[in-house]
């Protein structure tokens, strides 16, 4: 099932994550909590889960971004884009950026974009598969 995530499921999420990029939680403290309720209470944040059998498996974020450009129309950013190590290849990443293609369709935004640290091919054609292309932009991160 793809759906938004619910207000109690951060500590699966962040277990989720686990999977990502992160190599342990975070400590439980008020930081965290102040984080995950703006997240929450935030109506363009959205944090989309695909569950199977009661554990979620898979998630991307989407964020809303209100712009005053393109003829005011929004423009949505996926990050965070995790699937289990052991339910990799079934699709679940793939349904959780469709939903936010739905999002980000609905806020009638003009253009959705990802960036991606990984280099290997496998990863790249996901994505393209997906509808995004690394051609039509360039990007540039500056880590603070």
């Amino acid at each position: 099932m793809i759906r938004e995530i619910r207000r109690d499921e951060s500590e699966a999420l962040l277990e989720l994550y686990l999977h990502l990029h992160e190599d342990g939680m975070p400590e439980d403290n008020a930081h965290l909590q102040n984080t995950w309720n703006t997240i929450c209470a935030d109506e363009n944040h959205h944090i989309i889960v695909c569950e199977i059998d009661g554990r979620i498996v898979s998630s991307c974020v989407c964020v809303i971004v209100p712009n005053l450009t393109r003829n005011v129309r929004p423009y949505a950013i996926i990050e965070n884009v995790v699937t289990h190590k052991d339910h990799r290849g079934k699709g679940y990443a793939s349904a959780c950026l469709d939903y936010a293609r739905g999002l980000a369709e609905s806020a009638h935004c003009y253009k959705m974009m990802l960036l991606t640290g990984a280099k290997d091919e496998h990863t790249l054609r996901f994505y393209q598969r997906a509808g995004y292309n690394c051609t039509d932009k360039t990007a540039f991160i500056q880590w603070l």
